[in-house]
């Protein structure tokens, strides 16, 4: 390649010391940074990480690693802060929000002395005003981070909302300063109180004095095909983690066949008079005791989608105003509220009046275009809405909740309306002032939909969007949004607030966009630096035509993830209200009737439903696409800029993709870096094996091949690649990267060492493997629909199978002694690395797959109903116990595995006591067995470790596992303490206990 000046990002990054920092600025608890509160955006990057992969692409390999740290917000040791405050939590102690003895990495900013100190730095590549593009910039994170490194910054989205939303998040704080704070303050308080003058009468009040209602659980409903009664559904009745809760009450009436039965509810304050649940997998059971009845899954969709399914109230959420405390001078303590629970009376139900009110006012709404009738996209790739009977977008909204947020549209209209009588007109502060209060009616709306649900772990209702899907929720919270202090004045309370912490961590004091200026009349903020440009564009990626060739320093992105995320088709959630809010203000955004489908580029099954080969297809669409947009951010990229990609996703499939369409667009990837951004409390990882590693993979265009080059055979470049990962695999492990992630994160080096010597061929065809796994029309893979499967060709996948077989020898080796190098069988060493790589007994199916392959293993025949169950599109590990009940268990003498023997020594030791495991290893010679030694070895260095050794339960899934673990350690210490070493990671956990 030609030799241009090296980035920082090419030779190092302290990925521990970001990883903590990331994890820590995500951690549930803990206020996230204001842009992530603002709105609702799926999959955003930590800013943290986002200011290191901006910065770090746009220095200089030697500049000093101590300042770019500092500058990061890193001002301390956190590896270290992270050992002592585990030892803390162990010892019961709380050490406080100065834990780290710093704030967090993202609340700082650089002084003018660093910002001085960069330029210099910068000046010494040749970038006198760096210049960064995101092409895919989302929720905005990585352009956020450019403007606070005073970069001339490039943001661009294909989705309006995002769009929208990153106009809130940094062009309108920098460009307008404080006095959008106040403005949108007045605008919000006035919306607000007319919305109450309007609908307070829709909530009634509490009858006890000092008491408000807080929030509204209601339960959907259909009729019993049975016995005619109203069935309440709910997977359970849980409300509080203390055992309060419902119990369900059925009112028979004149018998079977009365069409009036029904259920009341009591508040009860035990998990024991708790009512069972009354759906689950989608069937309901009728709780009548007279019937009794499972209806199934498409009874209950077929009463749905024909206008049969209701919701009735269960329980009301309510606040008790304690009795006034006082300082010892006198003063009144800030008042506070106890949280309770009561069954609904008939003043809480006022659905006659609602509906009534609806009925009055659709029609005018409709006329007026207030509501979203849109209809919810049948070609989409979770329907749920309309299987269960809401097949518009307003039918995600409860009468009651269409009320409120039809009323906000309609005083919305007046206020923009006032905004524009007023002699000035409508200003540009103005329309962004009011921009913001659509935002917080988005806020609310994702608060109160009939896609919420009630934690009862946490006492709080989660908002629509707490997972990327549309996941149908049995039950529902409704919040109290008409209440003073809750509803319309929480969400303009906490935007307000978000605003005054954007502007202040946007540094509107150091930093001001070029064509910053006056709102009303509010000077923004001055500064004594020069104007920073900024350009926010809406539309796809590969075609920036207002960006000039060859005048970008770095492309820095997060790109879209394959097909984890589907964001238009969540953001049509938002979408159809903003355009009936924020449309008025910003038009050119909310043209289209929905969100882009055809264009984005994510692999969207979706778009070729009933195709051959859909899944192959959306894959072949999502590396055309991302090719696309690779190739513009060449066009733009200067001769020796760099492109870094924050890329999240465990799927080979997906690496696969994302590096055809780097290579297609003529990148070579010259760096990798694996950072732990994901909080290990977040939804979509706890308790499974999502990965929870963000890879920087930094990518230089590559010379055009010449003939004389030749091509590349996979045969001499295979060691190589191997080489590559294995010497660089120890030091992501130094850099706290583990379990699935480990292997994730040796994808780049691979890649790194492949996409330098594209093209490659094979010398020798590969083996033809046999094909046993039984797959449907849409999940045939490309090669076999389009009839291409040559023998020679070589993809990227061969480079991360190659990855993954380097970090399988080398996890094995480190799992067992050096002194007893014994072979273990394949089903034993999958299951050995399925447990080290995933750290959980549930995985994704085409991941156990590629693992089998690895070690030589048919998934289907060999692993699948003798050491684990297949389910959905995951895979479920098996415990001894669980092994033995379904009679899976081979021979004992470890004849067709290892792990059978050690399973069956486990199982002994747990059903009858620890002398029965030992006189089976006796019985069968175990002892004396090297292979079995090494098997034992390894398998407990991977099991969970059990309370007993830790403190503390494991995970409720891990739980059986660590109780083999349990077993096996008291086994190996009663008999095989001279043969077989204390495992590793307990004498970890011992010796931290030991330090405490």
């Amino acid at each position: 390649m030609k030799d241009t000046a090296k980035r920082l990002i090419e030779e190092w990054l302290p990925i521990a010391d970001i990883g903590i920092e990331s994890v820590r600025e995500r951690t549930p608890m803990t206020p996230f940074p204001a842009p992530n509160r603002l709105h609702v955006w799926w999959a955003r990057r930590p800013l943290v990480a986002s200011r290191a992969a901006v910065l770090a692409s746009l220095l200089p390999a030697d500049a000093d690693r101590d300042i770019f740290r500092h500058v990061l917000g890193i001002q301390g040791d956190p590896v270290a802060a992270k050992r002592r405050i585990a030892k803390a939590t162990r010892e019961g102690v709380r050490l406080g929000a100065d834990a780290y003895g710093y704030s967090r990495a993202f609340s700082y900013s650089p002084s003018e002395r660093e910002h001085i100190w960069l330029r210099e730095e910068m000046q010494k590549l040749g970038i006198h005003q760096p210049t960064v593009l995101d092409p895919t910039a989302g929720g905005g994170a990585i352009p956020f981070e450019a403007l606070r490194l005073r970069c001339s910054t490039f943001a661009n989205d294909i989705n309006p909302v995002a769009v929208l939303v990153e106009k809130a998040t940094f062009e309108w704080p920098t460009k307008f300063g404080p006095g959008l704070v106040d403005e949108v303050k007045r605008l919000g308080n006035q919306l607000a109180s007319r919305v109450r003058e309007r609908l307070a009468w829709t909530f009634p009040p509490e009858s006890e004095a000092d008491c408000r209602p807080d929030g509204y659980l209601w339960a959907r409903t259909i009729h019993c095909p049975y016995c005619a009664g109203k069935v309440p559904l709910s997977p359970n009745w849980k409300l509080a983690p203390d055992g309060t809760g419902v119990k369900v009450v059925p009112h028979l009436g004149d018998g079977s066949g009365d069409i009036s039965r029904y259920c009341s509810f009591e508040i009860v304050g035990s998990i024991r008079e708790q009512s069972d649940g009354t759906v689950k997998g989608g069937d309901a059971t009728c709780p009548y005791p007279d019937c009794g009845r499972v209806i199934d899954s498409d009874q209950v969709k077929k009463q749905a989608q024909a206008g049969g399914m209701g919701e009735q109230l269960f329980a009301v959420v309510y606040k008790r105003r304690l009795p006034t405390e006082y300082t010892k001078t006198g003063k009144p303590k800030k008042d506070k509220w106890e949280r309770g629970y009561r069954p609904p009376n008939p003043v809480d139900d006022n659905s006659a009046a609602i509906e009534a009110a609806i009925a009055e006012k659709l029609p005018e709404w409709e006329a007026l275009d207030l509501v979203p009738n849109e209809k919810f996209p049948e070609v989409c790739n979770d329907d749920r809405p309309i299987q269960y009977g809401m097949p518009l977008w307003r039918d995600l909204f409860s009468p009651r909740q269409l009320l409120c947020h039809g009323t906000s549209v309609e005083i919305f209209r007046e206020l923009v309306n006032e905004q524009m009588a007023t002699p000035g007109g409508l200003s540009d502060g103005g329309r962004a002032a009011l921009a913001y209060v659509a935002l917080a009616l988005d806020k609310l709306r994702d608060y109160n939909s009939r896609m919420t649900r009630w934690i009862s772990n946490r006492e709080v209702m989660a908002n629509t969007f707490d997972r990327h899907d549309f996941a149908f929720k049995w039950s529902y919270t409704e919040m109290a949004s008409m209440l003073e202090g809750r509803g319309f004045d929480w969400a303009f309370s906490l935007v307000v607030k978000c605003i005054d912490e954007l502007i202040d961590l946007i540094g509107a004091g150091s930093a001001r966009l070029a064509d910053a200026g006056p709102l009303f009349a509010t000077p923004a903020a001055t500064s004594t630096s020069a104007p920073v440009p900024l350009h926010i564009s809406c539309g796809s990626g590969d075609t920036l035509a207002h960006i000039s060739s060859a005048s970008v320093d770095a492309v820095v992105m997060d790109p879209p993830y394959y097909d984890n995320v589907m964001y238009a088709e969540l953001s049509d959630f938002f979408y159809v209200w903003l355009k009936r809010t924020a449309g008025l203000l910003y038009p050119e955004l909310f043209m289209a009737p929905l969100t882009d489908k055809e264009n984005e580029a994510v692999a969207n099954p979706a778009l070729h439903k009933g195709k051959k080969g859909a899944k192959a297809l959306a894959g072949l669409d999502y590396q055309q696409k991302m090719a696309e947009i690779f190739a513009e951010c060449r066009r733009v990229l200067k001769d020796d800029g760099v492109m870094t990609l924050m890329f999240t996703h465990k799927a080979t499939g997906a690496w696969d993709a994302l590096t055809k369409g780097l290579i297609d667009a003529g990148f070579a990837i010259t760096a990798s870096w694996p950072i732990n951004t994901e909080a290990e409390g977040s939804l979509h990882i706890k308790d499974k094996s999502a990965a929870n590693s963000t890879i920087f993979l930094v990518c230089r265009p590559r010379p055009e091949q010449k003939p004389e080059d030749g091509v590349q055979y996979w045969e001499d470049l295979e060691p190589r690649v191997k080489a590559a990962v294995r010497q660089r695999i120890e030091q992501f492990q130094a850099g706290g990267i583990r379990g699935v992630d480990l292997y994730l994160s040796c994808f780049g080096p691979a890649l790194e060492e492949f996409s330098l010597h594209w093209p490659i061929k094979r010398g020798q065809p590969k083996p033809i493997e046999e094909k046993t796994r039984k797959r449907g029309r849409a999940q045939l893979t490309l090669e076999e629909l389009l009839g291409e499967d040559d023998p020679y060709s070589v993809s990227p996948e061969d480079a991360l199978d190659a990855a993954r077989r380097e970090v399988k020898a080398w996890r094995m080796e480190k799992l067992t002694s050096g002194s007893r190098r014994a072979q273990l069988d394949p089903l034993t060493e999958w299951f050995v690395l399925a447990w080290d790589a995933f750290e959980a007994p549930q995985f994704p199916f085409d991941e156990a797959l590629r693992l089998a392959r690895v070690v030589g293993l048919d998934l289907d025949k060999d692993v699948v109903g003798v050491l684990a169950e297949k389910k959905a599109s995951d895979l479920i590990l098996w415990d001894s116990s669980t092994r033995a009940t379904k009679g899976k268990l081979g021979s004992p003498d470890g004849t067709r595995s290892w792990i059978d023997a050690i399973h069956h020594c486990a199982h002994r030791a747990r059903s009858i006591d620890l002398n029965s495991a030992k006189q089976l290893l006796d019985d069968n010679g175990l002892a004396n067995s090297a292979d079995f030694l090494t098997a034992m070895e390894a398998v407990l260095e991977v099991l969970p470790l059990s309370a007993r050794y830790t403190g503390f339960d494991p995970v409720k899934a891990a739980a059986p596992a660590a109780s083999d673990f349990e077993a096996l350690e008291n086994l190996r210490r009663l008999a095989l303490a001279e043969q077989v070493p204390a495992p590793k990671q307990l004498e970890l956990v011992l010796a931290d206990l030991a330090e405490a």
